[in-house]
């Protein structure tokens, strides 16, 4: 449905004229934005980080993948996770992480607010 101009695809992160603004980085010029993006959601990931117990006395670490989409209105939808095998714990951390992001300024295409996938690996390693 939509008439042509409007977009509802998902537009990849990497190809959108405006991506979602992260809140802090409101001020910040066009170019930097992407860093300010990923810095903020590197900080995001430290502050709600912890380990889950039972995976820690497990031995289990490794690597989720996250994919999530930030829709027309700036929220986080369809989060996917893929873990380590065995990796339950950890996905489910992830998500928690995940789950607890700030509302976005949505991406913008042509002007218009779009969906915009965004994927990122959060690595669970034992010190």
């Amino acid at each position: 449905g939509g008439t042509a101009d409007e977009i509802d695809e998902e537009v990849p992160f990497a190809v959108i004229e405006q991506i979602p603004v992260f809140p802090g980085c409101e001020g910040v010029a066009k170019n930097k934005q992407l860093d300010c993006f990923n810095e903020q959601m590197a900080k995001h990931i430290k502050k709600y980080f912890t380990y889950p117990e039972k995976a820690a006395e497990d031995n289990i670490q490794g690597r989720v993948s996250v994919q999530f989409v930030i829709d027309k209105s700036g929220n986080v939808t369809d989060v996917m996770m893929k873990g380590p095998k065995g990796g339950e714990l950890l996905e489910k951390e992830a998500q928690r992480i995940i789950s607890k992001l700030p509302k976005f300024k949505p991406g913008q295409q042509r002007g218009k607010p779009v969906k915009v996938k965004y994927g990122l690996p959060i690595t669970f390693k034992l010190q």
